[in-house]
């Protein structure tokens, strides 16, 4: 877990200007934005549907069928709808002139223009219309009744009026279409009212005639105790009804007696009857039993639990429970005698009245059989009459209602104005912002460290090469040539006025040895001393992948910090293509390593000593010594020089571009590969080792060269201090 903080702080510190820049950047647009994007303002307007009021002048019957209902979710979304309709948005787009309005609609077409000026308004109320609802928004309240409308402008004391506009509208629509509503229905009562009154008409005078042409005289007969309400009838029809009637009650008496009597019957098949049985029952002995007999069923389980079901106390409590069992059939014995005995009375009467009934019948079918007729036309006319009254009561109603002004929406909370802005919201557009500007700032840190193709750590060295980073050489800025001490430039050969070597930063490390530049090499020298232990005399080559990376100078400064510590130390330059540390240490030379292989002249003429420590140069570029770096006789050599040095260290050339490099692995006791910081890339160090397995397997590490110590200790997880504070 640590490691991963470790790693993520290093990438924070390491990318920290992406994430200021690019958050910045992000901060400044918002800003850009808030300041060029004028404020909007949105003011609500609260509408409830409210479906529970009542409507005074409806009739009891009226109110059945067209009265107000609870309104379901369904219908509160309906009304939502209504209000986002187009025509309701032309109303108020007409009432509030919002087509004249700078807002709402420019002075002609938004994409045409025209001359006709009927046809330009009609232009500018579309255009209106269309800003309208785009800036306002209905949405419901939760789960309530309550409708919340909402309208956003420029001006707050525009939107709180037209959100107002909008509500009023909605109600003015409402009441609108429920007079419409109303008025074609008083109009289709009244024709229909005007047919029935002929229809009514028409029967009346047929019942007239009919009563006249047959003599047939009805008597009034009083409906109610106080003979206010009246009506015709013959009194063989007034017999005969009432002779019906007791006909029913008598058969509705039989019915209930045979069903009773059923009823007991079934209970009698009972061992014990359960408690709704009895209940129907009514009868408190039966009751009272049954209580008895539960009591003593509930005592004998305890006993026989107790004691065993063979113990004489719960022989005698069986004994009880079948005595009150019995007496429980018996009671419902006598029950049953009595209900049949009252069921064939019932049976009884209902068959007399059935009898009388008859004759009545056949009596009154001779007598009544004119009366036929006149009752199909009084029920014929009695039907248009209800039916005539209805309608002429419900058209009263309909010309009321058209005049009575209520709807089931009110305004509860009207619409003022906002004194703050709803748009652009400056937390809301900062924090977006802010928070844009951190992912795209993550992105391209991401991006730009993924892309990154080069060395930056020794983490990097160990993940990418599978070795250990040996040191950390600092980047210097080289003295100017005039600043450079006399004895420094007599070191190299020369004398006080000769010029200064083509490397000023050779010897630094000897010169300066609290610097971390110095430390740098003696970790060379302790790996070296550790990686090749037990040897007598070491041989280390110094490579490179491509040039420039500054192998001559690691070379020179740590063959003189070997020297300097007292131990006997030769370097040969074995750059044939390139011998820069030639040119810096013995640009005079005339004999060098080519010439003492070739046999043209001798070691000792050839080696120089120079700050403590032999040289050995390479005297110029040359072609011929293709062969050099894998010859018999650099073998040799390097075995004679085993005899007098402690160290040899051959500057060999890069690895890239001289393939004859590999040869020297059999006389090459370990490498050191200088790879340069922030410039060599990864995956071509990595390919070139992984071509040329013999260097590989004897590379005792890598060097990082020409370090930015504060961009290192953000890659290593350091800070500046960490870094100047003996790192290595």
């Amino acid at each position: 877990m640590s490691d991963l903080v470790e790693q993520v702080w290093g990438f924070i510190r390491r990318q920290y200007l992406v994430f200021l820049i690019v958050t910045a950047c992000a901060i400044g647009l918002g800003l850009v934005y808030l300041l060029t994007t004028p404020a909007r303002y949105t003011a609500h307007a609260m509408m409830l549907i409210d479906s529970s009021k009542l409507r005074v002048l409806q009739q009891q019957q009226q109110q059945a069928s067209f009265a107000d209902t609870p309104l379901d979710t369904t219908q509160i979304e309906t009304q939502v709808e209504v209000l986002k309709s187009d025509g309701l948005g032309l109303a108020v787009v007409k009432e509030k002139h919002l087509a004249d309005d700078a807002e709402f609609a420019a002075t002609g077409g938004r994409f045409w223009r025209t001359d006709d000026p009927a046809q330009s308004a009609d232009s500018r109320e579309s255009q209106a219309l269309d800003a309208l609802l785009r800036q306002r928004a209905i949405s419901r309240v939760g789960r309530t009744y309550v409708l919340d409308i909402a309208f956003t402008s420029l001006n707050p004391a525009r939107a709180a009026e037209i959100a107002n506009a909008i509500a009023e509208a909605y109600i003015d629509d409402q009441l609108e279409a429920k007079y419409q509503a109303t008025r074609r229905a008083s109009k289709w009562l009244q024709d229909r009212i005007a047919e029935l009154r002929e229809q009514v008409s028409t029967v009346d005078r047929a019942v007239l005639d009919y009563k006249e042409k047959n003599k047939i005289v009805d008597i009034a007969v009083a409906s109610s105790a106080g003979g206010a309400n009246t009506s015709t009838r013959s009194l063989e029809e007034q017999q005969l009804g009432e002779i019906t009637s007791q006909l029913s009650t008598a058969r509705g008496t039989s019915t209930e007696a045979k069903a009773r009597l059923d009823r007991i019957q079934e209970i009698l098949k009972m061992d014990i009857p359960d408690a709704s049985v009895v209940d129907s029952l009514k009868s408190e002995i039966v009751i009272r039993l049954r209580n008895q007999y539960l009591d003593l069923a509930a005592r004998e389980g305890i006993l026989s639990q107790r004691y065993g079901s063979d113990h004489q106390a719960a022989i005698n409590v069986r004994a009880q429970m079948a005595q009150i069992r019995q007496s429980i059939t018996d009671e419902l014995r006598r029950i049953a005698e009595g209900t049949r005995s009252d069921y064939e009375i019932a049976t009884a009467r209902e068959q007399s009245l059935k009898n009388k009934l008859a004759d009545m019948v056949s009596d009154a079918r001779l007598t009544n059989r004119e009366r036929i007729g006149l009752r199909e036309l009084e029920s014929n006319a009695q039907a248009i009459h209800t039916i005539y009254d209805a309608f002429l009561q419900r058209y009263m109603e309909a010309i009321q209602q058209q005049s009575f002004p209520i709807t089931e929406s009110r305004i509860i909370s009207p619409a003022t104005a906002p004194k703050q802005k709803s748009s652009p919201r400056t937390s809301v557009v900062l924090g977006l912002a802010t928070v844009l500007g951190l992912v795209f700032s993550l992105a391209a840190a991401a991006l730009r460290e993924a892309l990154d193709p080069v060395f930056r750590s020794t983490r990097q060295v160990r993940e990418t090469l599978n070795v250990k980073c040996l040191a950390v050489v600092p980047q210097l800025d080289a003295p100017p040539r005039a600043h450079l001490p006399a004895s420094w430039r007599r070191h190299f050969g020369g004398n006080a006025a000769s010029p200064a070597p083509a490397d000023p930063l050779l010897g630094r490390a000897v010169r300066d040895p609290s610097s971390l530049f110095a430390s740098a090499f003696r970790a060379i020298k302790v790996a070296v001393d550790v990686g090749t232990a037990g040897e007598g005399s070491r041989v280390i080559g110094v490579i490179s992948m491509l040039p420039d990376e500054g192998k001559s100078t690691i070379a020179g400064n740590f063959a003189e910090l070997i020297a300097h510590v007292g131990k006997k130390v030769i370097l040969i330059d074995g750059d044939l293509r390139n011998p820069t540390i030639s040119r810096a240490m013995a640009a005079h030379a005339t004999d060098g390593l080519f010439e003492v292989l070739a046999g043209e002249a001798e070691l000792d003429d050839a080696v120089r000593v120079v700050r403590g420590f032999a040289f050995l140069p390479m005297i110029a570029e040359s072609g011929r010594g293709n062969e050099l770096l894998g010859s018999e006789a650099l073998k040799l050599l390097v075995e004679r020089l085993r005899e007098t040095y402690d160290y040899i260290i051959i500057d060999l050339p890069p690895l890239g571009p001289v393939a004859e490099v590999r040869s020297t692995a059999s006389l090459v006791d370990c490498y050191v590969q200088v790879i340069e910081w922030g410039r060599s890339r990864k995956n071509s160090v990595r390919q070139q080792l992984l071509g040329a397995p013999e260097i590989h397997e004897r590379l005792l590490g890598v060097v990082l060269n020409k370090v930015d110590l504060r961009e290192f200790g953000r890659h290593e997880g350091l800070d500046a201090a960490d870094g100047q504070h003996g790192y290595y």
